[in-house]
């Protein structure tokens, strides 16, 4: 009864692939920006002298971390739950509650998407006005916005964090339908 079961589960395995390379990469940022800090602030205190822009570094490296784990967290339901009702209940209802809370996430990361979609297309400074407009970015800002102190352009740090939330959103639509499977199934399956 379950909707192409054999294709989900392979569609699964390489979303996983996927994800966990992107938190993978989220891991290493949180890592890298770490050891920063440590230098910075031994820099500041040794030698009156740290590493400049690092708070810059740690507030866009930390966001973009964020975005690269959310897909995995979404596809190992890594999110914070609350169980103390739905354990009492069968089997089939607790996967129709799994269920609607992977529609919820979904609903959620298509809105998050659009949005940063959004700011992202009111920082990026490339493309005519016919192209921004048929993809829904806005105008072209007048002038590339970029960090204070480094002057990093923000429309890069934007793209990076929307490969993150691009992701997440297909990871949800999967765990929808994984959920799905699991609600005609009558029981939850095994991430």
């Amino acid at each position: 009864m379950a909707l192409a079961k054999a294709t989900q589960e392979r569609v699964g395995v390489g979303i996983e692939i996927v994800a966990r390379w992107f938190a993978y990469t989220g891991g290493l940022i949180l890592a890298c920006m770490a050891v920063m800090t440590v230098v910075s602030i031994i820099g500041r205190s040794a030698f009156s002298q740290g590493i400049p822009g690092d708070y810059e570094l740690v507030e866009h490296g930390c966001a973009l971390a964020v975005f690269l784990f959310l897909p995995l967290c979404q596809l190992k339901r890594g999110h914070v739950t609350v169980d103390i009702l739905v354990d009492a209940f069968p089997a089939r209802i607790k996967a129709l509650f799994g269920f609607l809370g992977d529609l919820l996430i979904a609903v959620a990361a298509v809105v998050i998407l659009r949005q940063f979609w959004f700011g992202f297309g009111e920082k990026v400074p490339f493309g005519s006005d016919a192209v921004r407009n048929a993809l829904g970015m806005g105008y072209k800002p007048f002038f590339p916005e970029t960090t204070y102190e480094l002057e990093i352009p923000i429309w890069m740090l934007y793209g990076a964090a929307l490969l993150g939330a691009v992701l997440f959103v297909i990871v949800s639509l999967y765990t929808v339908w994984r959920s799905l499977n699991w609600v005609l199934d009558g029981r939850e399956g095994t991430l």
